[in-house]
């Protein structure tokens, strides 16, 4: 009880030096409850839209679903129309009703702005039938009655400003087509962020299909009193087993799966940075108690003499990091939830409108929360609270302060310094790596032992670099600046430990940022090597590029040749030998050989576009023992007669762009695939006449202007866009780590705090010699600053170690190029300065405004 009423004393008597620890436990562990709470809520919000929106029983093509939302023919997967009788035979059957929907669509209003989602969610074009009824209300205007009609939702129609009469032009694989809106129906259930319209059955199943013999899926609304199970059972009775037939329950686990993966991917991903910001934490925590304990030498001494055991002052300790872990748990649970909701919020200005009502809060939650948090301030107080143990008796009669362990501080530095040299061998041997498995491994463990070696000679490292600091950097501020060097230096493992929580989150950003612009340039330098083509048309979030808009790009003027670039999957190869292996070939125009330089060890790949001809990839050669003038039979997809292709040339494996792909022509794809089942172009390639390259882009984007779902681009803009995905995608990411840097801010702000307050006398003297509060501002500010640095010196040191080391690791798979980001780099240590003034304000002005007879009277 005695120890208990020691810790609460001692804790509630500290509580301002308490603040900064405890807010990065709640930080911490309101990013981890925050994540939980968010994706529980989106899994929640799915599984009821999928819920809502399927019928008992659906029956659909074998091979839908099976995540190829955009097959290579542009036109979702079908059953015949036919179907919909057969199954409303079916005993228990109250409905059966044909649905049609596409997701390879865009649609412009009059002034031919694309109405579709910006946020990657995708346009979806469907027929309205009664099982709609069920999550869409009409408000206002009546569903569609024929081919000039259409119906949008409410949300689309508020953010493009579409009212009842405007028309809509709708781009499909089979064309375009125009209709008027007709009416507009609201979400009954959440808005998944997509733009849905509706369009009456026929409209649907010629514009979206182009056969009025067929629908996507069939939906079957089970008679009253008839399980879902026993529906399946009798559908599947009369139509036989040649149908994917799910239940409700089925559909809905199979859709959510798909939402499910990206769930998990962006859930582990946010955990991990919330996993970085508690390791930076653990130092904040390590930091503050171990000054505690140091600034109550003497009061524990007392303890000691009076006879409280090693145990009892250890267990004192470690109850007061208990009470600051409760504390900051709880305050972090509730601020996860708030934090969830923010980023609800968030999704919502995306166009998804998650409702608070779905927020979903289950048990495991605040346990883990709470769990987290106690648990990781026990375990970072633990080592305080032994130093505190071995505090003796004697400690009394000194002044505050434990005295240095210099054996301790010399094995500490000889593990660390063994790690540090084994971790960079595992580095080297990452960067020498021959194969990419056994290279990650090496890079992995490099990477864990040069972080852990840093740290345990971060104070051996504070000695050399702040000193080095120090007359690059304060030697200029005169007396001041060498006052805040000896600061700094006083106590090397504080500093150190300081450093190392801003070093770990400034690694990560150095390194993600060589990776990244690697990965630019390497791709601009391939990209420079293996293109000649001049222009490349993509479609939108992988939409295939439509016969018509072919016939666009073909007739633009000033151009030399245009190349179609197709895709055939699962092709059924057997070799000479008899052996069989299934692979993807890509249909392509003679021209393509023009277009992409790509390197053969046998042949020439244009010879691959011939009659009847193919080539086929280095590595695939050596497993079946191929070479050219070989002949394999292939069987294709919905073919029905097996062809025979000549291997007129191997590729090298050594290629980056298309590496490992077998091409044969367009001409010999069609002569073994039925047209309804040819693929579309998911891209082309145009050349333009010499000297004429200006006039053919410009004619290109005009002639392209109609269809804002596709684009042109040169390889300026090619490389262009590339930089500015990798740049999103970074920026993303160095928010996410903002988190940890947050923490380690708050470890320089408490390690000045509870240094001026364990100075406090020293201080008092200084004043009372004649520095004014200004000098004394500025000392404890220059301070703070070359701590920061010494984070960001090691942190980015660190970083570009780890980040040209995956480089080369990355070089096995065509990331030949290191570029080392000085722009980010400099500015990010730059930055390193300004976040230390900033840590230094609020213990800088509480220092200038102590009064000076006070603090000389401090013990």
């Amino acid at each position: 009880m005695t120890v208990l009423k020691t810790s609460l004393r001692n804790f509630f008597a500290h509580k301002g030096r308490m603040i900064l620890s405890g807010l990065a436990v709640v930080l911490s562990v309101a990013f981890v409850c925050g994540t939980l709470v968010f994706t529980d809520t989106m899994n929640t919000t799915f599984d009821k839209l999928f819920a809502e929106t399927s019928a008992n029983v659906t029956v659909s093509h074998k091979k839908a679903g099976n995540g190829d939302e955009r097959p290579a023919t542009g036109k979702p997967t079908t059953v015949p129309a036919s179907l919909v009788q057969r199954v409303e035979r079916a005993e228990g059957v109250e409905k059966a009703l044909g649905t049609t929907a596409s997701m390879a669509v865009t649609v412009v209003d009059r002034d031919n702005n694309n109405i579709g989602p910006t946020s990657g969610a995708p346009t979806i074009a469907s027929n309205w039938t009664d099982l709609d009824v069920k999550t869409m209300d009409v408000t206002s205007g009546h569903p569609p009655r024929g081919p000039t009609e259409v119906m949008v939702d409410a949300d689309t129609a508020k953010k493009h400003g579409l009212s009842l009469g405007d028309e809509l032009r709708t781009i499909a694989v089979t064309g375009d087509f125009t209709a008027t809106i007709s009416g507009l129906a609201a979400f009954q259930v959440t808005n998944p962020g997509a733009a849905v319209l509706y369009y009456d059955d026929k409209t649907a199943q010629e514009k979206l299909l182009g056969s009025t013999d067929e629908f996507t899926q069939v939906s079957v609304i089970a008679a009253e009193g008839v399980t879902d199970e026993l529906l399946k059972k009798n559908v599947t009775a009369a139509i036989g087993d040649g149908y994917k037939v799910q239940t409700q329950e089925e559909f809905a686990a199979e859709n959510k799966d798909d939402i499910g993966a990206f769930l998990d991917v962006m859930k582990y991903a946010l955990l991990g940075f919330a996993g970085i910001a508690l390791l930076v934490g653990i130092f904040l925590i390590i930091n503050t108690f171990l000054m505690l304990v140091a600034q109550r030498t003497r009061e524990i001494g007392l303890l000691r003499a009076i006879g409280s055991s090693r145990r009892q002052i250890n267990r004192s300790v470690l109850i007061e990091a208990l009470l600051l872990g409760i504390l900051g748990s709880v305050l972090g649970v509730g601020a996860g939830v708030g934090i969830a909701i923010g980023l609800m919020k968030l999704m919502g200005m995306m166009g998804m409108n998650l409702s608070t009502s779905d927020l979903t809060i289950v048990w495991t939650t605040p346990v883990i929360g709470l769990v987290l948090g106690v648990l990781v301030t026990v375990v970072a107080a633990y080592l305080p609270a032994r130093r505190a143990g071995k505090v003796s008796p004697m400690a009394a009669l000194r002044d505050a302060g434990v005295p240095s362990d210099d054996k301790s501080g010399k094995v500490r530095a000889a593990i660390g310094t063994l790690l540090t040299l084994a971790g960079a061998a595992a580095l080297l041997g990452a960067a020498g790596a021959d194969e990419p498995g056994p290279g990650a491994l090496y890079l992995g463990v490099g990477v864990v032992l040069t972080l852990i070696g840093f740290i345990l000679i971060g104070p051996l490292l504070a000695g050399v670099v702040v000193r080095v600091l120090g007359a690059l950097v304060l030697r200029v501020f005169g007396p001041m600046g060498r006052l805040a060097e000896r600061n700094a230096l006083r106590n090397p493992r504080r500093t150190g430990a300081t450093g190392a929580a801003l070093m770990i989150g400034l690694a990560l950003v150095a390194s993600l940022s060589v990776v990244g612009s690697s990965l630019v340039a390497s791709a601009n330098d391939e990209l420079d090597r293996s293109v000649g083509a001049d222009f490349i048309i993509t479609g939108d979030q992988g939409k295939v590029i439509t016969p018509q808009i072919a016939e666009v790009v073909r007739k633009a003027p000033g151009l030399e040749h245009v190349t179609e670039y197709k895709g055939l999957v699962e092709v059924e190869l057997t070799t000479p030998s008899g052996t069989s292996d299934t692979r993807d070939l890509i249909a392509a125009s003679p021209t393509y050989a023009q277009d992409l330089r790509v390197e053969t060890v046998e042949g020439e790949l244009a010879d691959a576009y011939r009659k009847d001809a193919m080539s086929v990839d280095e590595q695939f050669a050596k497993e079946h023992g191929l070479k050219r003038g070989d002949e394999l039979t292939a069987v294709f997809p919905d073919g029905t007669t097996p062809a025979k292709l000549r291997i007129a040339a191997i590729t090298s494996s050594d290629s980056t762009l298309d590496s490992g792909a077998m091409y044969l022509s367009i001409a010999t794809a069609e002569r073994y695939i039925p047209a309804d089942k040819m693929p579309q172009n998911w891209m082309m390639f145009a050349q333009a006449q010499e000297g004429n390259e200006q006039r053919a882009y410009s004619a290109l984007k005009s002639e392209l202007k109609p269809y804002p779902g596709y684009t042109v681009q040169d390889q300026a803009d090619y490389k262009k866009l590339l930089e500015e995905q990798m740049g999103q995608l970074l920026n993303m990411v160095y928010g996410l780590l903002a988190l940890a840097i947050i923490v380690a801010i708050l470890g320089v702000v408490n390690t000045l705090a509870l240094s001026v307050v364990e100075r406090t006398r020293e201080i008092g003297l200084m004043r009372a010699i004649g520095l004014s509060r200004r000098q004394l501002r500025r000392m404890i500010r220059l301070e703070s600053v070359v701590i920061a640095l010494f984070g960001a010196l090691l942190g980015l040191g660190l970083g570009m170690g780890w980040g040209a080391a995956a480089q080369q690791l990355l070089a096995l798979e065509g990331l030949k190029v290191l570029e080392i980001p000085w722009p980010t780099i400099i500015t990010v240590f730059l930055g390193s300065a300004v976040v230390g003034l900033i840590a230094a304000l609020v213990p800088a002005f509480r220092a200038g405004r102590m009064n000076v007879l006070n603090a000389i009277a401090t013990e």
